[in-house]
């Protein structure tokens, strides 16, 4: 079920709510929990049932690895031992459902053999529960985490707002919300100030988001060709698309979270604002930077082990993210050019270097939005049509009406026409589009600094009754969030 859906928002949401807040009112919190689990579960299902099974598989089997990391003394096995077991677990899961074809692909390519593949559909959101479940048994093992209750364990898992795509929890932060004998009766702050979240994600997913994904898929999957105009704004497309597609999902998720009184992490905080890739990886998917500097990074070694070590590890951390997020070379080319970009950052704040701001802010950029573009394309052709059109400079096109102002253009070879005939976009929108998403992203506060000033006031009601009723008459152009697919 998506959150920009009308069964979700005129449904699903009010329901579980009215009837979760019900169930505490009466003193039933143990099922007031159940419910919670149940609804999660239908959440999850909604699309397709036959998953359902495979997520609780996954919750049965780490409850239990849990729990013998709490009483190995007991069970007379190493923690040690379970530990890996449940990793190992956990990776064979998801490399079966993420990665078998991608594997017997290259398998046949170098081989020259012929195993069929079987086309196996990714579950949704199987990477984010996936990666969760690990964090919860390596605390766990380390002492700093544990649980008891299957139910508790249950709803830790399967939490809606953050169950398709993050962020990525730990349990020590989200089991003692649910504790809480305050967050049992309704705040209806909590609700005004998680409608007004959601409303702004509604509006940067439905509004701004989807308005830039026609272009996307245009520029890197349909146009055979693209030329220099056209490859930028399809680069460009792709990193606001991405950008506010992600963004408004995270507000989203914790706006809705909010109203049953539970305050997920921060996971996205004005990352295109970065000045170098490492403020980037800060500011980006916090929890999964979370996770694999606390989970990767740091037990290879981090920095402890010399120069040489801090650099190889920094390149393994970042190919690991890089799979993660798909089962394709680009992905894994993705992560490389990131974790090389750390270690040359590391390397020239060594060296004690600094650099004007406004030229550090346009290289990081840049670099993310060009390396974006491997991210995005569906197979390294695809990438190098784009990348190879940003900076050709033999096939510029700029309209008739402008050249016929600079004839002299002519003279060095650029062409007339229409510029954005290959993306099927619009001159005039395109450019709006553009230039307002700049704006949005660098001048303006973003939401989570909005959460923190927040009043409500006239204008507060106003936004969000703005946003709300301008995103759900938009949606009849709905997508499915793009970090479902990871």
């Amino acid at each position: 079920m998506l959150f920009n859906s009308y069964e979700f928002i005129f449904l699903f949401l009010p329901i579980t709510f009215i009837l979760y807040f019900y169930l505490l009112s009466q003193r039933l919190i143990l099922g007031a929990k159940i419910f919670l689990v149940v609804a999660s579960l239908f959440f999850y299902g909604y699309w397709n049932f036959s998953y359902v099974p495979l997520i609780l598989l996954s919750i049965f089997v780490n409850y239990g690895v849990g729990l013998s990391l709490v009483n190995h003394e007991k069970i007379k096995l190493s923690s040690k031992s379970i530990l890996i077991f449940g990793i190992l677990f956990n990776v064979g899961l998801l490399g079966y459902f993420k990665y078998t074809d991608f594997l017997l692909e290259n398998f046949n390519g170098i081989f020259g053999s012929n195993i069929p593949l079987p086309h196996i559909i990714l579950p949704l959101g199987i990477s984010f529960f996936t990666f969760t479940q690990i964090a919860f048994l390596v605390d766990a093992y380390r002492r700093e985490a544990k649980e008891y209750s299957l139910v508790n364990y249950m709803l830790f898992v399967t939490y809606f707002p953050h169950l398709l795509a993050g962020p990525i929890l730990h349990h020590k932060e989200m089991m003692p919300q649910f504790a809480s004998k305050y967050n049992w009766v309704k705040n209806y702050r909590n609700i005004a100030l998680g409608l007004f979240i959601f409303s702004i994600g509604l509006f940067k997913k439905v509004v701004i988001a989807d308005t830039f994904a026609p272009w996307a898929t245009a520029g890197f999957d349909t146009a055979t060709t693209l030329n220099l105009i056209e490859a930028w704004a399809t680069s460009l497309s792709y990193t606001f698309q991405l950008y506010f597609d992600f963004s408004g999902y995270c507000d989203m998720a914790i706006g809705i979270s909010l109203m049953f009184n539970i305050k997920l992490p921060i996971n996205f905080n004005s990352p295109y604002k970065a000045l170098n890739i490492q403020d980037f990886w800060r500011r980006w998917h916090m929890t999964l930077s979370r996770f694999l500097r606390d989970y990767i990074y740091i037990p290879l070694g981090g920095n402890r082990k010399g120069e040489f070590r801090t650099y190889t590890n920094l390149l393994a951390t970042f190919l690991i993210g890089g799979l993660w997020h798909g089962a394709g070379w680009t992905f894994i080319i993705w992560g490389a050019l990131h974790g090389i970009a750390l270690a040359i950052h590391r390397f020239w704040q060594s060296l004690g270097f600094k650099m004007n701001k406004i030229l550090a802010w346009f290289i990081t950029f840049n670099f993310i939005n060009i390396t974006w573009i491997f991210f995005r394309a569906k197979d390294f052709e695809s990438a190098m049509k784009v990348l190879g059109s940003m900076f050709s400079l033999d096939n510029v096109v700029l309209s008739e009406k402008l050249l016929s102002k600079f004839e002299f253009l002519r003279e060095i070879g650029i062409n007339g026409g229409k510029v954005f005939i290959d993306i099927q976009a619009k001159t005039n929108e395109m450019f709006i589009y553009i230039i307002i998403s700049f704006i949005l992203v660098f001048l303006f506060n973003n939401s989570m600094e909005r959460l923190n000033e927040f009043k409500l006031n006239n204008k507060t009601v106003l936004l969000s009754v703005f946003c709300i009723i301008y995103s759900i008459l938009s949606l009849n152009k709905i997508s499915e969030f793009l970090y479902f697919n990871f």
